[in-house]
């Protein structure tokens, strides 16, 4: 009986162990290239504030913030409600073309879109084209599904030097941040560069130079509650 016993544990630990690696996204690396996986807050082990921001939930109670980890802090560190934050760990534009059906259950007035912080990794020949053509599909999506929303592109945030130096395709930001911005002139939405941010506050990055700590939230909707027309 007790080696039945084991037996019987040992088989189903194995099949819980396959079972929750099943969900995990992969990103492929390119011959050479060092694969950054992305990030979720509890991975960074940073703990969430515990406190609600009234204000900020009542002024964008009627939006919804859509992108990956960096996003997904919003409603992790309780800046937001879940309702008003669509986004995880990993997410890029061609991987968020499948939450647009989510994005219009919500039926938000405004749709806050920040990605980039993955997709500038894809390896691929030219990552900042390859992420402007799905970018461009997932807006053409939204206002197919939800023609009386406003879109607003936001920037991609900066990363630290230290960041950048062990992750050289960073370095790149920039340039994807304007790609962005012709991109939401073409497509007639909004866009917001949201880099001002940092100067102000350096101090905001998480430990790993890419994330951010909870205090960066709260300053990022009251510069956003000033863009808004």
């Amino acid at each position: 009986m007790t080696k039945i016993l084991m037996i019987f544990l040992t088989g189903s630990l194995a099949i819980a162990l396959t079972a929750c690696g099943q969900d995990a996204p992969v990103i492929p690396e390119s011959e050479g290239q060092v694969s950054q996986s992305p990030e979720t807050p509890e991975s960074r082990g940073t703990s969430s504030t515990g406190s609600m921001n009234t204000d900020a939930q009542l002024w964008f109670e009627d939006s919804v913030f859509f992108g990956d980890s960096i996003t997904e802090g919003l409603s992790y560190h309780d800046v937001l409600k879940e309702e008003n934050v669509l986004a995880g760990a990993g997410k890029t534009s061609e991987f968020a073309l499948k939450d647009v059906e989510e994005l219009a259950k919500r039926n938000p007035k405004r749709i806050y879109i920040q990605l980039g912080s993955d997709d500038i990794l894809w390896p691929t020949d030219d990552p900042i084209a390859y992420s402007m053509n799905n970018y461009a599909k997932l807006i053409e999506d939204m206002k197919q599904q939800l023609p009386q929303a406003r879109i607003t592109l936001l920037s991609v945030t900066p990363v630290t030097e230290a960041a950048e130096d062990k992750e050289p395709r960073y370095s790149r930001i920039a340039d994807y941040n304007h790609s962005l911005k012709q991109l939401a002139e073409r497509e007639n939405v909004h866009f917001i560069d949201i880099s001002p941010i940092f100067a102000d506050s350096p101090d905001l990055y998480d430990t790993d130079g890419i994330h951010f700590k909870p205090e960066y939230y709260p300053i990022l909707l009251e510069f956003l509650k000033d863009q808004v027309e």
